[in-house]
Parts: C-alpha cells; structure tokens; sequence
C-alpha cells in the first residue's frame, strides 16, 4: 500500500510540473520535405490584426533563418482547424514490403481552455455534438449513435466512467469540443485509407491484436475513441479494452527517476529568466492587465494565451471589459496575443540553444519507446518463416491517446528538435516493415561487391512520420543512415540501438537505471 500511496504521488508530483511546462512549450515554424497540405485562406478576427496569408502548406522543419515566422500565423498551425484537404504517407513504402505493425500516438483534439481570464465572458462553445453544426463529418452520426454501445467494452481502471461523448453545452473546462471530435475523426480515417490495401487488421481481427490506451482525461478518451472509430467504424466493442496510463509519459511501473525530475526543474527555471528577461512582455501584460482592471501578476496566473488561442481557433472576437472602478476597459487585442507567441516562439530557440529539454525528454520518453521497440521485436519474431503463430495473434496497431506534455518529449527524444509543437490533434505513427526475399541477381550483386556478409532475406525497417509526414531521415537514429543505399528505409537495429544504448548519451550514461540514479555533479 505505501509503494502504491508513492506512486501515485510521484504521478500526481509529475503531472502538475508537466502540466506548468505545458504552458511554455510552443509552436515552431516547419518547412516540408514534401508538401502535403493546402489550407484554406485565413480569416481575420473581429477588431484583431487581418493576417492575408492566402494558401498555405505545413511545414515540418525550420524555415532557413533570414526568414522570421509569423506568430499569429503560427498560431492558426497549432488550431489545425478541420477545412483542407490532407495528403498523408502513411504504408507508404517500395514494392513488395510487407506491413507488420503500426503504432500511434495522437494529442487529444480541440478542447475548451483550462484557464479562463478573470473580468471576462468565457468562450461561448457548445459541446454538445450535432450534425448540423460545422465542422461536422460524414461519419458524425454514426459514431455518437455507435459511442451509446460503449458499455460493452472493456474498460481498464477507473475509465468506465469518463463520459464517451462531450456533453456540455456550455463547455467546461478542458472539455474536447465538436471540432476535437471531427479532428480525430478525420485522423483515423486518413489511416485507414493509408493502410486498407496492407491488410493490417483483418476483419476478422482479434482482441489481442488491438492495443488502446489513454490518459484518464475525458479529452484523451473521446480523441482516441474519435480515431477509432474514423479507423475502424462499427468496430465490436466486445473485442476492445481501453486501457488506463496513470502518468501523462505513459511510463507504466517505470516512471521513478529523479534525474528526470531535476532536468524539468532546470528547464523551467531556464524559461522564467527568459521570460521577466522580455521587456516587451512585461509591458504588454501590464497594458492587458490594466484593460481590465487586474494586477498584472493576476493575470499571468491565469495563463491568458490558453484562452485567447481558443478564441483564435473558433473565430471568436477577443475579450472586451467596459471601463470600471480600477481598469481602463476595452478589448485585448491581436498585437498583444502575437507578442506573447513571439515570446513562446523565441522560447523555443533558447529551448533548443541550451538542451536541458531534450536531457528531460530523452528519460521522460524512454519508457514508451522501450515499450514502442519491444512490441516491434516480438511482432518481428512471429513473422519469421516457420513460426508457431501465438493464439490470437500479436499486436499489431497500437493507439495511445494523450497530451502535448507527452508528445513533445517525444520527438524531443527521438532528435526531432526542429519539429513544430504538437498542434491539436497531432499524430506521431511508428510503422515496421518487412523487405521481400531477395532475387539469385540481388544477392549476385551484394556479393559481387565484395560484401562478405550473408545475405539476409526478409530484413526489417522502421519509418517514423509525425502529422503524415515521413521524418524517419531526421530522426537522430537515422539521420546519417544512407537513405540512397539498395535498402530505402532505415534499419530497425538502428532504432533498437538508440533505444536500448544510445540515447543516454547525452546525459552520459548507457541505461535508464544508470541514467536516472545518476549522482549529480
């Protein structure tokens, strides 16, 4: 019982500095290796800074330096607002590969904020869902009916009482809205055109062969629910178990590490001597406090950017006061909503500069990954010519549900540095791959060059793509691998080496334990 009491106060300890860098961690600019979304153009918010950007595509890496990003229009990336046609890379891969296993890790989608600005209305969002309200989706209907079955699944913990459908009218906080729900829809759609033709879950697919887990957040359970359901519609929820992950890492029984914890603390004393450093920001939030009426140490508490960014995303006008005893009145506007993302933007420079975030991430995220590589490998061994089949199969698609303070450690740890911040309803998607038998001409030719190694048939391959986009070159277990060479895709020896040695490197260790336990000095 007291080894019990101590893990859920480190989950509980954890979950709170997680959820106070949640705030800081921001939203970068990315630049495409393939252009794979047209936007529609933007709108600009009543009485707020028009921002004529026309069509636009995602970027997934640094635009090169002589070219600043736009704050506000960095913002509108993160919104990832449901009114484009999206191409995804997904089971893409040369001919005659085999598909063994995919696993995926989404954010939750669209949610109401968390923090609501004192002396203002709240956000006026319904989050009942309703087929005749925009953003809607084709499979809208079918997925609340299919939601009311939900009784018959099988739920892990204390998850059978999270609400499977947002409820509210008015929104509560945190609360996912219709368009988180659209969000995730259109997701698990996406994959399930990208992988139909791989044959990845058949229809007769079993229970062992689908793996679900979520946070205890009714955002994080209706997301994963949404996707699902755009992945797999009508499934049988007698077949499904949603598990339960305590910690938002998803870390499992291996979530103790002090040296994890000390990183985070560096980091978030890094970020307050940036931030009171910025004069800009300082006197745009006593120009915001006193429209109305607070202190200005009142007002950072309450965290205003959470709330401004949803009315961004909804086409809602920004906050207005009328003029009171103590504040001057008036609306907080969009200068002062983009030199507070300037600042978060500027953030993640210093972030990347100082690298006591990727030292965070890199023990946040290993549990997850370990687990990622393990259930890779065990794929990988039923796969091999004249194995025993184990009853029921092995798990071949994994959906973890969760948050940005889960996601941005991730690609932090897998050297995804540059990568944009999760946007709402973000996608990271691990995919295992099998090459054919090679030809009497293929395994001629290895030799002929002098390569005295056995020829293997049937080598594996992993690719990493984060929001449909292939990453798997940047990624820092494969960024010098030759992606020219007869084998296109990268060895999953590479990424079982990073994980299981290599990436504790960077704090000067060659294990989990040893890193974590690590004296510091």
């Amino acid at each position: 019982m007291l080894a019990r009491n101590r893990f859920l106060l480190l989950v509980v300890v954890g979950g709170a500095a997680l959820a106070i860098i949640s705030l800081s961690l921001q939203f970068l600019n990315l630049i495409p290796t393939t252009p794979i979304v047209e936007e529609q153009p933007f709108q600009a918010i009543d009485g707020g800074l028009g921002v004529g950007l026309g069509k636009s595509r995602k970027r997934v890496f640094l635009v090169p330096h002589t070219q600043e990003p736009n704050p506000v229009s960095e913002a509108y990336g993160y919104c990832n607002i449901p009114n484009r046609t999206e191409q995804a890379w997904e089971g893409h891969s040369p001919a005659d590969y085999k598909l063994l296993s995919v696993q995926v890790m989404i954010r939750h989608g669209d949610r109401y904020p968390l923090y609501s600005i004192p002396k203002t209305k709240r956000p006026a969002i319904d989050c009942t869902l309703s087929i005749r309200r925009r953003p809607s989706h084709p499979l809208l209907s079918s997925f609340i009916s299919h939601m009311g079955q939900g009784g018959r699944g099988h739920w892990e913990s204390l998850l059978g009482s999270v609400p499977r459908l947002p409820n509210h009218s008015v929104c509560e906080m945190g609360e996912l809205t219709q368009t988180g729900v659209v969000q995730h829809l259109r997701n698990g759609q996406l994959l399930q055109q990208a992988y139909k033709r791989h044959n990845l879950l058949p229809a007769d697919w079993s229970p062992r062969q689908l793996w679900v887990e979520t946070t205890g957040k009714s955002r994080t359970v209706q997301s994963g629910l949404a996707f699902l359901y755009g992945f797999l519609p009508d499934f049988d929820w007698t077949k499904l178990t949603v598990r339960h992950q305590w910690s938002t890492l998803f870390c499992g029984s291996a979530c103790d590490c002090p040296a994890r914890n000390r990183y985070l603390e560096e980091e978030q004393r890094r970020q307050y001597r940036l931030r009171v450093a910025d004069t800009e920001l300082e006197r745009t939030y006593a120009d915001m406090a006193q429209t109305l009426g607070l202190l200005t140490r009142q007002l950072r508490a309450a965290n205003p950017i959470d709330s401004l960014l949803c009315h961004l995303c909804h086409g809602l006008s920004f906050p207005c006061v009328p003029m009171g005893d103590t504040g001057t009145g008036g609306c907080l506007t969009m200068a002062q909503f983009g030199v507070i993302r300037q600042q978060q933007l500027d953030d993640e420079v210093d972030r990347r500069r100082v690298g006591l975030y990727h030292k965070y991430a890199i023990l946040a995220m290993y549990p997850y990954l370990n687990r990622t590589a393990a259930k890779m490998e065990r794929v990988a061994k039923a796969s091999e010519p004249g194995r025993r089949p184990r009853a029921g199969g092995e798990e071949v698609f994994t959906l973890s549900s969760a948050h940005d303070v889960t996601m941005a450690p991730l690609l932090s740890a897998l050297g995804l540095e540059e990568a944009r911040f999760p946007r709402f309803a973000a996608r990271v998607v691990f995919e295992l791959w099998k090459s054919p038998p090679m030809t009497q001409g293929q395994q001629k030719k290895r030799t002929g060059k002098g390569n005295k190694s056995k020829a293997k048939d049937g080598e594996l391959f992993i690719r990493v793509l984060y929001n449909g986009e292939d990453v798997t070159f940047h990624t820092t277990f494969c960024r010098s691998h030759d992606r020219h060479a007869s084998q296109p895709l990268c060895p999953l020896k590479n990424f079982l080496s990073f994980v299981r040695r290599d990436m504790f490197s960077v704090v000067n260790a060659t294990s989990y334990q040893g890193a974590c336990y690590r004296r510091p000095g």
